[in-house]
């Protein structure tokens, strides 16, 4: 079982020496349980870190669609960005690498996995540099709204990702498929022409990586840090001064825990150049313990977890942002507020409201009584009618005899009539 453990290191050599199942009595730890407990760590990083890095890309993206576009906010997105690329794209090919006793995942993989991994911790170290920078210019000035355009945010990024990208070529190019006894291995080989450029490339690339621009943005924040708390003028605005050191604290927090947590990599990496150069000139020189090297890839893929957890525990702007997409994703609608009594708020007395059942029946009984008074007026209407059309039988004959005059003068009702014509 040969594997090289020291694929996130930019070093994957010397096959042997860093084999799971090779003296393990020295390093006192079992090739079996390592090969679980690595991938398991490595899972849980990964899949809660996704959506940290996710939730928090979606604040920023919703903060810029409102007309909130900032530098800081942009250079955030970006080391947001890079830390959900190391996780979607690095991690799992980590967490397979560690449970298998040989390279499984192919040439190309192997030719791009630790350039990938260390242009993306690259681009967080200029991205950090560069924000410290933006931090001290907004702090200087608070109130001061500093309008910047999109094309001017894109080209930041651009240059920071070309020269994360153009700094790492080496791990790219010096990595190999080599046959083992038990599979391929994926190493990283200098060929002895290029010794010379790798000598000097060993001493700049820690520098230009890792201590220039952490030191940098550690020196600007203190800066920042300092002009937060000298600005105690009353006349200044307490909210936007509070803000701004907020915004400080945060991201002096984020400078902090990338060095801490990417110190023991490169600790790792530089012995791993210093072995190499020992056994080039025949010397013994002891292999960095396994622990260590374990320890070190785990807490540098770790940083990507621990990014947005910060910003989004540190951040009260971040923090009612999520506050409003947990409400919108769990679909609770706030109540409406209540008025609060005061002493200009008067309250008036009113009836008790009906029952619903009491309301719903008096509504049906408003809606059949037009109906029902409109049938009545149609019956009476018919039974006038009725009324009118009918006659009655004695007055039918009176006229049937006035008419046809058998009337007799006794029997005439109408006396007066008869005695004229007489």
């Amino acid at each position: 079982m040969e594997s090289t453990l020291d694929s996130n290191a930019t070093t994957n050599t010397s096959i042997d020496k860093w084999s799971l199942n090779e003296q393990p009595s020295s390093q006192h730890f079992d090739p079996g349980e390592l090969r679980v407990l690595i991938p398991s760590i490595l899972g849980v990083i990964c899949a809660l870190g996704v959506a940290c890095n996710l939730t928090a890309m979606f604040i920023l993206l919703s903060s810029a669609h409102k007309g909130k576009l900032s530098l800081i906010n942009s250079l955030v997105f970006n080391l947001m960005f890079a830390d959900g690329l190391v996780l979607l794209f690095s991690v799992p090919f980590k967490a397979v690498f560690f449970s298998k006793a040989s390279w499984t995942l192919g040439w190309m993989v192997c030719k791009t996995s630790d350039w990938f991994l260390h242009s993306c911790m690259a681009a967080k170290s200029f991205t950090v540099a560069v924000m410290a920078k933006a931090c001290y210019r907004y702090v200087s000035n608070p109130t001061k709204q500093v309008s910047i355009h999109l094309g001017s945010i894109v080209v930041v990024l651009f240059f920071i990702w070309l020269s994360s990208c153009c700094i790492t070529i080496p791990h790219w190019l010096f990595a190999v498929l080599q046959k083992g006894i038990q599979g391929l291995n994926c190493v990283f080989i200098v060929p002895p022409e290029a010794r010379g450029f790798m000598s000097v490339y060993v001493k700049a690339y820690p520098l230009s990586v890792y201590c220039a621009p952490l030191s940098f943005a550690l020196m600007y924040f203190w800066k920042a840090y300092g002009q937060c708390q000298r600005r105690s003028s009353k006349t200044q605005n307490l909210r936007t001064q509070i803000r701004s050191r907020k915004l400080t604290l945060m991201l002096f927090s984020l400078t902090v825990e990338m060095a801490i947590l990417w110190l023991p990599q490169w600790v790792v990496w530089l012995w791993e150049r210093h072995l190499e150069e020992k056994q080039m000139e025949n010397h013994f020189f002891p292999s960095p313990p396994l622990l260590l090297t374990i320890s070190a890839q785990l807490l540098t893929l770790s940083m990507s977890l621990v990014n947005p957890l910060i910003v989004l525990s540190l951040s009260e702007e971040f923090r009612e942002c999520y506050k409003g997409l947990w409400r919108r994703l769990t679909l609770r609608k706030q109540p409406p507020p209540r008025a609060k009594l005061g002493p200009h708020n008067p309250t008036s007395l009113r009836s008790p409201s009906p029952r619903p059942e009491e309301s719903v029946q008096s509504g049906r009984e408003r809606s059949l009584t037009p109906s029902a008074s409109q049938d009545q007026l149609q019956s009476e209407q018919k039974k006038g009618k009725d009324e009118e059309g009918i006659v009655l039988p004695d007055v039918e004959q009176f006229w049937h005899e006035r008419e046809g005059g058998s009337q007799t003068a006794e029997n005439d009702p109408i006396p007066w009539e008869n005695q004229d014509k007489k």
